[in-house]
């Protein structure tokens, strides 16, 4: 995970990928917070996010930004539980007359702004929340190539996930579909 702009981009959300949810909370494994953690105290959810999630991240080839409503809380609370260095964090817009006409329609609210975010370039949005309206709508109206990933928040990130993420970065980026 560098800056470099040849890189694809892979934006993250935090609530359902990182910090799986909907399932019996027996279910969830909880790994060790240390004290000092930002907000260690405060959430309980954090406990979920699994460490190793850290490394998984940092071997895939591209540039990780936060794309989650946690914004910058983000690198304070959840990059130092993954051993991560502060990453990009898209800033939402306000909403707009055009989010309640997209949300009656399907669309994701991040959707917009995570296409101008990437201006052309190759990315994934990995996310629990992405439907087909959101695939669609990447392929018609975003330059460069795109892989729209959902994540099964009761599960979080899997090795299945990481598999699919890992062969879709190495792939040669020649074509402008939003791919499932």
């Amino acid at each position: 995970m560098t800056g470099a702009a040849g890189l694809p981009l892979l934006f993250l959300d935090v609530d359902g990928p990182l910090i799986p949810f909907g399932a019996d909370p027996q279910e969830y494994p909880a790994h060790a917070l240390s004290p000092r953690l930002r907000g260690a105290g405060m959430n309980p959810l954090l406990a979920r996010v699994d460490p190793r999630h850290g490394a998984k991240l940092t071997a895939l080839p591209c540039e990780v930004v936060w794309a989650t409503t946690w914004m910058d809380e983000a690198n304070e609370c959840i990059a130092p539980l993954l051993g991560l260095q502060q990453l990009a964090v898209v800033v939402w817009p306000e909403p707009s007359d055009t989010d309640e006409r997209d949300e009656r329609e399907g669309l994701h609210w991040k959707t917009r702004a995570l296409v101008d975010w990437a201006a052309g370039r190759p990315f994934v949005w990995v996310d629990d929340e992405v439907t087909d309206t959101d695939r669609i709508w990447v392929a018609a109206h975003h330059q460069g190539r795109a892989l729209v990933h959902r994540v099964d928040a009761r599960l979080g990130l899997t090795d299945d996930d990481y598999a699919a993420l890992t062969s879709w970065l190495r792939q040669p980026f020649r074509s402008r579909r939003a791919e499932p």
